[in-house]
C-alpha cells in the first residue's frame, strides 16, 4: 500500500442479500460524481443544568447511506431485485455490506440493513442519469485489512 493514496477507484463494495442470493454481490459501475456517502451520525445528547453542569449521554442511531450507480451499471439489476421482492412480499429484506478501501487499508462492515428508497427508473437527460438508492444500517464497524 502506497502512502498518501486516497483513490476510491480500487474500492470493493459487496452486498449480502441472503434471502435472494447465495453469495455476496460485488457492486460496480458507480456514479461518476459520488459513488457512496454516509451521513454523519449524532452519537450524543446533552443537557445543560441550570447551575451550569453539562450532562450528556450516548444515544443509538442508525446509519444512513446513499449508493449511486451509472445508468449502465449491472448492479442496478440487484437493486431492482430488492425493490421487486419488497413490493411483492410487502416485507423488508435484511442486508449486510462490506466496503474495502485498498488505498487506505481500511474495511467497513455494515450490519442489519435495509433499502429505504430506490430509483425505480433512470432519469433521461442528454444521456441516462445515475440512479440512487438509500440504505439504513444498524451498525458500521471499521477495521484494518
Amino acid at each position: 500500500m502506497a502512502s498518501n493514496i486516497i483513490t476510491s477507484a480500487d474500492a470493493i463494495f459487496t452486498l449480502t442479500i441472503s434471502d435472494l442470493f447465495n453469495a455476496p454481490i460485488t457492486l460496480e459501475n458507480w456514479g461518476s460524481d459520488r459513488a457512496w456517502e454516509q451521513e454523519a451520525v449524532e452519537m450524543a445528547e446533552a443537557q445543560m443544568s441550570i447551575d451550569g453542569k453539562l450532562n450528556r449521554g450516548w444515544i443509538p442511531r442508525a446509519v444512513n447511506q446513499t449508493l449511486n450507480f451509472s445508468a449502465a451499471s449491472g448492479s442496478i439489476a440487484y437493486m431492482e431485485a430488492i425493490i421487486t421482492e419488497q413490493q411483492l412480499t410487502r416485507a423488508l429484506l435484511s442486508l449486510g455490506g462490506e466496503l474495502t478501501l485498498k488505498s487506505t487499508g481500511r474495511k467497513y462492515t455494515f450490519t442489519n440493513g435495509c433499502m429505504m428508497t430506490g430509483s425505480v427508473a433512470p432519469n433521461g437527460g442528454t444521456v441516462l442519469e445515475a440512479r440512487t438508492f438509500t440504505f439504513q444500517w444498524e451498525k458500521v464497524f471499521p477495521a484494518g485489512i
